[in-house]
């Protein structure tokens, strides 16, 4: 008996050992308990009637710690084979920019892509489902067909954040026709200086502006439906939203010169009141995660900024009140003293890690480190991602990383998902492919490209208002961005710098917008670049020239522009066109450009931006169908010597065209 008991009791303390040790066992990625029949019934995690909190704990409690750096790491569309991402037990995968299943893909093709994914991950052990991701910028810029939306600094002239909200709810639609359920958009940096080549995908200078176009984020995901979840991911139940992701956070448009990924020098007071108030309507709204910026402030890596990432967006994120939020913040302040946590996840920008030393990768796991410990919770990997999770699974290991910060990283990126419902519904609804470039979104975008079109001169001294322009008579269109579709949608179209021409998508350009306006048997021709000959001999044919010049496409530092000029052969041919026709000169750029030369030979000017696929939209103010309405997102300098000019600054006085300015004309009577 006594041998026995002895036996017993030696049996039951292995037990207790065993126990004991299987947690660590399971953190050391050692043991992964498979699930039997009854097992999988009391999976609350899987019970969609169980509380939010209930199935991330009952979740993240079965995780090994293979699973969990698993979630963390966003690998690139071409490397998830179904292997890769049920070997690595991958949380998400994105696009990068130009990153297609095939040239021209339609929908069902990106459908299939992403549900093939979807069945590797759902063939894990716990079946948590990845989180596809892309850039949708101003549209669904990556896929063939779909439709493009003038880019940010175009809609912030509109001052109109309901046209913002309708917009992302379209955009939402086209992304999910093609099994995507995530976007990293919309852009909430306040560029100050338009040197830097992102500075089209901001709304504004003004930060006030920026903080009202958020708007666009209740479009992505629907609207937040309590005031009291604000800090909390929100999207709407169905497939007809998107989780969205406010970047690059913080201070990406501050930069010295407006040098891309370059140093915000900046007091804290003024990142506060210039830089941050944009997240704070961001989260009030529910948005669902949050991009790092690539650029430093006062010299420190954001990717490694654990004040601003840890300390002050997850534990303390304040926010003024305003009117226009009066009654969310009165809600909000009632239940936190005017403190909200936001609850998403951070996730790094591509290969934001690897950018935290300088060359890039040098210490790869000293960047590990930095980036996690200050606060990233997703890293975007395109391609390393092995060499990721060895690293991080080091660190947690060794004790430098600690456990709990491992936890807090998942727990935020599987509260996204449940809240996004992909537990529920995991695989892509291939009915919604019509929505992809529909007429309905494609008339949203030309009503969009109409309200931002910024009219700077109307005509010279002593005349006339030169517009709205006469339907009849000869009329001459030149210049090279006249009939150029790559060039009216800018970078993040098709490819990430964007292409020229007219092959890339489906659209309308500026010149197809004008022969359609005309009245029939009007002669609308076309000259690029016409020589001083044609000009004179035709100058009392044509009733007016339409010139339409400006940038080519690019993104992000290949954008970053220290003189701002008009691009070749753009000057000689406004001076040589208008000089000789009575003009009107419509700039296609992604900022405002050097154009005080020009002004006086000019007879009427307009600040098209980048307008997308509908460029129709341009020729329906042009000739009075719809007045002009729009007014400066920006301040338009005379002299890149003034820069950085914003609203407020003293020598502002001086600005070639102010903030807020526009003229406003009425739509003509035919």
């Amino acid at each position: 008996m006594e041998g026995a008991a002895s036996g017993r009791c030696r049996m039951g303390m292995a037990i207790a050992a065993a126990v004991c040790l299987m947690p660590l066992l399971q953190l050391w990625g050692c043991v992964a308990v498979e699930a039997n029949a009854d097992e999988v019934d009391r999976m609350r995690y899987k019970d969609p009637t169980q509380p939010l909190n209930t199935r991330i704990d009952d979740l993240l409690g079965r995780m090994t710690l293979a699973e969990k750096i698993g979630q963390m790491s966003q690998i690139e569309r071409e490397n998830a084979t179904a292997d890769v991402v049920s070997k690595y037990l991958v949380g998400s995968v994105l696009s990068g920019g130009g990153s297609v299943p095939a040239k021209n893909a339609p929908p069902e093709a990106w459908v299939e892509m992403v549900n093939g994914m979807q069945r590797a991950a759902m063939s894990t052990r716990l079946g948590i489902p990845v989180i596809y991701g892309i850039d949708a910028v101003h549209g669904h810029g990556n896929v063939y067909k779909a439709t493009i939306f003038p880019h940010n600094v175009g809609l912030g002239c509109t001052r109109e954040p309901e046209l913002a909200r309708r917009i992302g709810a379209a955009v939402a639609l086209e992304v999910r026709a093609t099994g995507i359920p995530y976007v990293f958009a919309p852009c909430v940096a306040v560029c100050r200086d338009p040197r830097w080549g992102r500075c089209y995908e901001s709304f504004s200078e003004d930060p006030e502006v920026v903080r009202d176009m958020t708007a666009i984020i209740s479009g992505f995901q629907g609207e937040i439906p309590d005031a009291t979840d604000a800090g909390r991911p929100y999207v709407a139940p169905g497939h007809r939203n998107v989780a969205a992701c406010s970047k690059h956070y913080v201070g990406d448009g501050g930069t010295t010169k407006g040098v891309n990924e370059g140093n915000t020098v900046a007091s804290f007071h003024d990142l506060m009141a210039v830089h941050m108030p944009p997240y704070y309507n961001a989260v009030i709204r529910g948005v669902s995660t949050v991009m790092v910026s690539f650029s430093s402030w006062n010299g420190v890596k954001m990717h490694a900024n654990h004040f601003l990432v840890t300390d002050h967006l997850k534990n303390r994120l304040r926010f003024r009140a305003r009117s226009r939020l009066d009654s969310i913040v009165r809600v909000l302040q009632a239940i936190s003293n005017e403190w909200m946590l936001f609850q998403g996840f951070i996730i790094s920008d591509w290969q934001g890690l690897d950018r935290i030393t300088t060359p890039d990768h040098a210490d790869y796991l000293l960047s590990i480190k930095l980036g996690i410990l200050a606060g990233i919770d997703m890293v975007m990997i395109p391609y390393t991602y092995t060499e990721f999770i060895d690293d991080l699974t080091l660190l947690v290991r060794n004790g430098t990383i600690p456990m709990s910060r491992i936890d807090d990283a998942v727990r935020r990126i599987l509260r996204v998902k449940f809240t996004m419902g992909l537990f529920d519904h995991p695989y892509a609804d291939a009915s919604l492919a019509g929505e992809l470039g529909k007429q309905e979104h494609r008339d949203l975008a030309r009503e969009a490209v109409r309200k931002s079109l910024v009219l700077l001169k109307n005509g010279k001294p002593g005349a006339g208002p030169m517009l709205p322009l006469p339907k009849n008579g000869a009329v001459l269109v030149a210049g090279s961005h006249a009939d150029d579709l790559g060039s009216q949608c800018g970078g993040w179209t098709i490819t990430w710098q964007g292409l020229t021409g007219n092959n890339l998508t489906a659209g309308t350009t500026i010149l197809d917008g004008v022969r359609r306006a005309v009245a029939p048997g009007t002669d609308v021709v076309y000259s690029e670049n016409p020589d001083a000959a044609f000009l004179q001999q035709n100058r009392a044919r044509f009733g007016y020239a339409i010139v339409v010049v400006g940038e080519p496409p690019y993104a992000e530092t290949f954008g970053d522009n220290l003189n701002l000029t008009i691009p070749a052969p753009g000057p000689d041919v406004i001076r040589n066109v208008c000089g000789a026709i009575k003009c009107v000169v419509v700039l296609v750029s992604g900022r405002p450009l050097v154009v005080e030369p020009f002004v006086d030979v000019i007879d009427a000017l307009v600040a098209a931006w980048l307008p997308g696929t509908e460029g129709q939209g341009v020729s329906d103010v042009l000739f009075g169908d719809y007045g002009f309405t729009g007014k400066l997102s920006r301040t338009w300098f005379r002299s890149v010597d003034q820069l950085p000019m914003n609203v407020g600054d003293a020598h502002c006085e001086d600005a070639l065209f102010p903030f807020g300015f526009g003229i406003e004309t009425q739509p003509a009577t035919y």
